[in-house]
């Protein structure tokens, strides 16, 4: 299962919450971070001679089995360093290595409408790509400081059941779209 963060901030709210749904989901997947940092703009021009970056993220899309996305919200839509990432992989026209897969989309933000705007639009890119985005339930989740640790660890009461709840129905998505 391929994790995307579109914050690249070391100590990111969402980096965070992707490392509390990991910490849920242990038994059931293993999880790779992809680095969409490091991918260069894309270019048309370079679709016929990919950096060796664009290749293995190419790679790396086309053989998981499923894409775990957790988004900020800037200026009411979705990072560019994630948008990039995700038109790295799906071009060249005829080779979207995101095709017919399982995803799952959610953020967290300290504000009180979490990152409902960036989730519905990530939906909006996703679905021409034929990416198959649970659609419930919904996460748009306002969370405090320190309500998860370092370590991925949801320490706020408040925060854990529905994280909980949410990780489970992601998991049991995933395996339905399997079949």
């Amino acid at each position: 299962m391929v994790t995307l963060i579109g914050s690249l901030r070391a100590a990111s709210l969402n980096l965070l919450l992707a490392r509390s749904i990991h910490t849920l989901l242990e038994d059931r997947f293993t999880f790779s971070i992809a680095n969409i940092g490091a991918l260069p703009h894309y270019n048309e021009e370079d679709e016929g001679k990919p950096p060796e970056q664009v290749k293995a993220f190419r790679e790396m899309v086309a053989t998981a089995d499923g894409f775990l996305f957790v988004t900020p919200e800037y200026n009411r839509s979705i990072p560019g360093v994630l948008k990039n990432a995700i038109d790295q992989a799906s071009r060249p026209k005829g080779a979207n290595a995101w095709k017919n897969k399982p995803a799952g989309v959610i953020g967290a933000s300290p504000g009180a409408l979490g990152t409902c705007m960036a989730q519905q639009h990530l939906r909006n890119v996703l679905a021409p790509l034929d990416v198959h985005v649970m659609g419930v339930p919904e996460a748009y989740l306002q969370v405090p400081a320190g309500a998860i640790l370092p370590t991925g660890e949801i320490v706020d009461e408040r925060i854990l059941p529905f994280m909980s709840t949410w990780s489970n129905a992601f998991a049991a998505w995933v395996e339905r779209m399997k079949r």
